[in-house]
Parts: C-alpha cells; sequence; structure tokens
C-alpha cells in the first residue's frame, strides 16, 4: 500500500508535540495514549491511524495531490519503534524508574522532530538498512 509522505510528516508533528508535553509534564497517561497511536500504526495501518485520519480529512483535502507516494511499510515500521520507545517509557515514568521515562521519551520525541523539521524518517532508515542487510532466503533448485 502507498501513503502520502505528507501525512507522515504531519503525524511526526503532533507526535512531537504530544512527546514535548510529556517531557515537560512527566505524564505517563499521556504518553500511554501515544503508545496506542502508534499501535493503530502498526496493527492496523497507517491508514487507521488517528493522526492519519486527522490528515486524510481535515489536511489534505486542502493540498494538492501529492508530488510522489511511498510505500507504507517503512513508516509504519517507524510507528513500531516509537511504540517500543513509548512502552519503555510508560514503564518507566509509572514504576518510578522516571529517568527511564525521561530517556525514552526524549529518544522518541528525537526521532518524530527529525521527521517534523526535516523530513526525515529514522525508523524509515532502519527499516531500509535491515532490509538491505537481512539475507534472501534462496529457494533450493533440489527438494529433498
Amino acid at each position: 500500500m502507498k501513503v502520502d509522505p505528507r501525512g507522515q510528516r504531519f503525524a511526526a508533528v503532533l507526535t512531537s508535540i504530544v512527546l514535548l508535553a510529556v517531557l515537560l509534564t512527566g505524564n505517563w497517561v499521556l504518553l500511554a495514549a501515544q503508545a496506542v497511536v502508534f499501535a493503530i500504526g502498526v496493527f492496523f495501518g497507517l491508514r487507521h491511524h488517528p493522526y492519519g485520519l486527522v490528515f486524510a480529512n481535515l489536511v489534505r483535502p486542502r493540498l494538492g495531490p501529492p508530488g510522489e507516494l511511498e510505500d507504507e511499510a517503512p513508516p509504519r515500521f517507524a510507528q513500531g519503534v516509537g511504540l517500543v520507545f513509548a512502552l519503555v517509557g510508560v514503564a518507566g515514568y509509572s514504576l518510578g524508574a522516571t529517568w527511564l521515562g525521561i530517556t525514552a521519551t526524549a529518544f522518541a520525541l528525537g526521532a518524530a522532530f527529525l521527521n517534523a523539521a526535516f523530513s526525515f524518517c529514522l525508523g524509515c532508515e532502519m527499516f531500509l538498512i535491515i532490509k538491505r542487510v537481512t539475507p534472501k532466503k534462496k529457494i533450493s533448485e533440489e527438494v529433498p
């Protein structure tokens, strides 16, 4: 499936705002809500992602058509990376290891901000590197 990259950048802006609010307030419930947003993107796809729905219904109709579409797999993987950091952050905050919550949230914010400000998706780049270095399975000509 192909997605509008502008929607990914829009989602990164909203994610950055939420994660910054978490860092400023220490509110792990807000971070848990962001984790749910990440999980929806991972498990149900970007077309069902809450921020993607806002983009599709309120922002995209006001823009022209995208210059290009991109494969959904890399940004969906990036949502998974965000989910892991958000879950670690929730665990840190809720279990009293505030340093862990702050660190995990800051890493997630850094990645989201890179996408929001510079259109550089760190998780997408990780996906492409992993795909490049993962050996392809070869189908043997002979069947035992």
